[in-house]
């Protein structure tokens, strides 16, 4: 039953200092799941990020629901209890931010504009492009794009993949939705072994 504490204050942790949203926890995620407590596989952790970002809602709280029940589940706990652990995570993770919404709902209208205020929120910007790049650089790993030692064919074409939908998105302005349906068609064709 540790689990579920364990759980609880990891993703509370995590929902306390994930400033960036969803895709800014996700370094934070790994970290304490794969590195910290051994909960998951890397392997597994990049299958929770793809599952995360293609089902509806949120990705950070996708994961951490994700996450809960994979880590239960590894375990060797039954089905019921796994996605018990899933809620713990879920409810976790939002938890510090329901809390510090309602105080800040009350107190930031009177002081929005005091410069404190607005120098706290100057000196985030930078931790939150910093937090956004470790996701980044997370999903840059062997599971998603091979190396050239293995497999120069499946580097490459990752690789390519990767670059084609920011150009497509950034410069092109395709919506990511339709990026992501044709990186989806191209690696089915280009990676089917």
């Amino acid at each position: 039953m540790m689990i579920y504490l364990d759980l609880f204050i990891t993703f509370f942790k995590i929902g306390l200092f994930g400033f960036g949203g969803g895709y800014g926890m996700l370094s934070l995620i790994q970290h304490e799941t794969v590195e910290r407590w051994q909960w998951l596989s890397s392997s597994d952790f990049t299958d929770i990020v793809a599952i995360s970002q293609m089902t509806p809602g949120p990705i950070g709280i996708n994961s951490a629901t994700y996450c809960g029940y994979t880590a239960c589940a590894n375990a060797g706990f039954s089905m019921p209890m796994s996605i018990l652990g899933s809620a713990t995570a879920t409810f976790a993770l939002v938890l510090p931010s329901l809390i510090l919404m309602i105080l800040i709902a009350k107190m930031f209208m009177r002081f929005m504009h005091h410069h404190s205020v607005e120098s706290v929120f100057r000196g985030l910007r930078p931790a939150v492009v910093g937090l956004l790049a470790a996701a980044t650089l997370l999903l840059c790993t062997r599971e998603n794009f091979s190396t050239p030692q293995e497999n120069l064919w499946q580097f490459c074409i990752s690789c390519f993949l990767f670059a084609a939908a920011f150009y497509g998105v950034k410069v092109m302005k395709i919506n990511p939705i339709r990026m992501i349906l044709y990186c989806a068609m191209a690696g089915l064709v280009l990676l089917y072994e």
